[in-house]
C-alpha cells in the first residue's frame, strides 16, 4: 500500500470460474497494500469448487469452544465504538472505484451492529494512504483493520478467527473479511471471505505468500464455496482455524475448505491483522459494467479471535 507496496491482495477471479462452471465464481489475486492486497485478474492454474449447507441466521456457541480449551483474546460486538480498529482513509488498489472514509462506517449501539455502507458519491481525496496524489472517486465506502495482530505460532499454535456477517447484495459490491501482514505478502494473507453482491450464494477463500515484497508465490489456492442459504438475506458465521500446516475454513460451524501443503507452513509465526472492508468494482469483476453497479451495505454483528 505504500508507493513501494502496491498490493493487490484480493485477486478477482470469481468470474473465471463462471466461464468454466455457471454455478460458481472465483477470485484470485495479488498486489499489495494494507488493505486486502489483491492482484490483477489472471487465469489460475486450478481452483476448487464445493457446496456447503449454510444455516440461515446461524450464531456461534462459544461454550463449545471454551469447553474445548479455546481462549478468547479478542472480541468486538460493536456496541460502543471502533477503538480496537484503525480506519482506512483514501483510495485502494485493484482498480477499485471507492474512496474509503470514516463517514461510511456506522455503529448502532442499541443493536450492536457495524454497518459498512458503499455510496454512489463523487469525492476527491488521496489516491491511497501511501500516495497523497489527489484523485476523484465515484463511490465512497469503509474499511477497518484490527490494531491487534495475531499469529499461529509456538505459544499459540491454534488461532481461530471468526465473524458473523450479512453480506451486501448488489452488482459491483465486493465485501471481504481477511487477514494480512506487511510487507505484503511476506507475512502472508488469508482470505476468509470475499464475495460478489450479485452472487448471493457464493463466496471464496484464498491465501497468499511470498519471500519478497509484492511478489506472490501462491497459485491456484482459490476455493469457491456455494451455500445452500443466501449469504445476503441471512446472518452467517465465517471462521478460519490457522495452524502450522493447515488453514481450515468453516461456514456456520461446518468445515467447507482445508488448505494444506504449498506455502501454508510458511505462514506459521507470521503476524497478521484482521480486515473488514467493502470494495466497489475492481478486478474482482471482469468486464465490469459501471452503469450496473448497485451500492449495498456489509453488516457486521461481531468479530472474535480464539487461541489454543
Amino acid at each position: 500500500m505504500r508507493q513501494d507496496h502496491l498490493r493487490l491482495a484480493r485477486l478477482g477471479l470469481l468470474g473465471a470460474a463462471l466461464l468454466i462452471q455457471a454455478a460458481c465464481s472465483t477470485d484470485s489475486g495479488s498486489l499489495t497494500e494494507p488493505e486486502r492486497p489483491e492482484s490483477a485478474a489472471r487465469p489460475v492454474p486450478g481452483f476448487i469448487t464445493t457446496s456447503a449447507v449454510g444455516t440461515c441466521n446461524y450464531d456461534l456457541d462459544e461454550s463449545v469452544l471454551t469447553g474445548g480449551g479455546w481462549k478468547k483474546p479478542f472480541e468486538d460486538t460493536f456496541s460502543l465504538d471502533l477503538a480496537q480498529w484503525s480506519v482506512w482513509t483514501g483510495g485502494a488498489f485493484n482498480n477499485e472505484l471507492q474512496y474509503y472514509q470514516p463517514a461510511n462506517l456506522r455503529i448502532d449501539q442499541s443493536l450492536g451492529l457495524l454497518y459498512i455502507a458503499a455510496e454512489k458519491k463523487t469525492v476527491t481525496g488521496v489516491t491511497n494512504p501511501y500516495d497523497a496524489t489527489p484523485k476523484t472517486f465515484g463511490y465512497t465506502s469503509g474499511r477497518i483493520e484490527s490494531k491487534t495482530s495475531f499469529s499461529a505460532a509456538r505459544t499459540t499454535p491454534n488461532v481461530r478467527m471468526a465473524a458473523r456477517l450479512k453480506l451486501p447484495s448488489g452488482y459491483g459490491m465486493w465485501p471481504a473479511f481477511w487477514s494480512y501482514g506487511d510487507p505484503w505478502p511476506t507475512k502472508g494473507e488469508i482470505d476468509i471471505v470475499e464475495a460478489r453482491g450479485n452472487e448471493p450464494f457464493t463466496y471464496q477463500t484464498n491465501y497468499f505468500y511470498g519471500r519478497r515484497a509484492n511478489v506472490n508465490l501462491v497459485q491456484g489456492a482459490e476455493t469457491v464455496i456455494t451455500s445452500s442459504a443466501s449469504l445476503t438475506d441471512c446472518w452467517h458465521v465465517y471462521e478460519l482455524v490457522w495452524t502450522q500446516n493447515a488453514l481450515t475454513f468453516f461456514l456456520d460451524g461446518s468445515v467447507v475448505d482445508t488448505k494444506t501443503g504449498g506455502y501454508v507452513p510458511n505462514l506459521y509465526g507470521k503476524q497478521e491483522r484482521l480486515v473488514l472492508n467493502l470494495a466497489v468494482g475492481g478486478v474482482f469483476f471482469p468486464n465490469l459494467d459501471v452503469n450496473a453497479i448497485v451500492p449495498g451495505t456489509l453488516v457486521v454483528d461481531w468479530v472474535k479471535v480464539f487461541t489454543k
